[in-house]
């Protein structure tokens, strides 16, 4: 008799999905001889070509978008699907609450992605067609499938790019400003900054960027990037051995002791107390 056995070690952090949710899915097919209207949603959205080819108009842009191609909007993003040349163009489109992209190195606008799955195009069409079905069935637990399978698919996204995408909470009133502040820290948090800097970098004074980010998010821009910096102190004690000068380090923070000082008033305890009774 032969026995493998796998055991599974899942991070408290994997469980953050849980804060996305899957709103609606569909399937369309157009013609040369459909028009369409810009136009915004508060979720984000994932379309994936599985017919043709045709045009994604995204913020004054115009990308062309084949077979296998996933285009990644995300929320309060002007946009629209045109077919190309009369030809026939069809995608399935599902509407994720609480997905956002991260913003790129030195960039603060990067609200869209293009993805081609080179390879995989039949495993992403079957979880896509495996939604569909069990949305259109009605079977008891659906929800919960099309829920999981949605999120398998992330998974596979971000195996398939050198970008991990952003999962966490999005209000349907955020502001374009807001929201782009908070995509360029979750990208720079490691890094030296300051609100004349984040001013700086969207272009509008500190006064205005510190109402409306803490308006829109009831915490202040400098605040949600100690919190940030905290959060990785935290996974990397619970994760590594690293000594608390090299977290510290890690993170962003100027000395050990200021993040022993910071993550205490975070967590009610010291870090090296947090790191002992994660591991037990």
């Amino acid at each position: 008799m032969s026995t493998n056995r796998y055991d599974l070690s899942i991070h408290q952090n994997d469980f953050l999905r849980k804060n996305i949710r899957l709103l609606y899915v569909s399937q369309a097919a157009y013609g040369g001889d459909w028009q369409s209207m810009q136009h915004t949603h508060h979720c984000a959205e994932l379309f994936y070509v599985v017919e043709g080819n045709g045009q994604f108009f995204l913020e004054g842009e115009t990308y062309p978008v084949s077979v296998g191609d996933l285009i990644i909007v995300a929320p309060n993003v002007l946009h629209t699907e045109l077919s190309l040349n009369g030809s026939t163009f069809k995608y399935i489109v599902l509407g994720i609450e609480g997905l956002e992209l991260p913003a790129a190195s030195g960039d603060m606008e990067l609200p869209y992605r293009i993805v081609n799955f080179k390879g995989m195009q039949d495993t992403l069409l079957f979880y896509l067609q495996k939604i569909l079905y069990e949305i259109e069935a009605k079977i008891p637990g659906h929800e919960l499938i099309c829920q999981n399978l949605m999120e398998i698919l992330l998974i596979l996204l971000e195996r398939q790019t050198n970008f991990a995408v952003s999962l966490s909470p999005v209000s349907r009133k955020t502001s374009r400003l807001s929201n782009s502040i908070r995509r360029y820290i979750d990208a720079h948090y490691k890094e030296n900054l300051s609100l004349d800097h984040l001013a700086e970098v969207s272009h509008v004074s500190k006064f205005h960027l510190a109402h409306a980010f803490t308006e829109e998010y009831g915490i202040s821009p400098i605040s949600y990037m100690i919190t940030k910096r905290i959060d990785e102190g935290a996974h990397l004690l619970e994760t590594t051995d690293y000594s608390l000068a090299q977290i510290s380090n890690f993170c962003g923070f100027s000395s050990p002791s200021y993040f022993s000082q910071i993550f205490k008033k975070h967590h009610n305890c010291s870090p090296k107390e947090f790191r002992k009774k994660s591991r037990a």
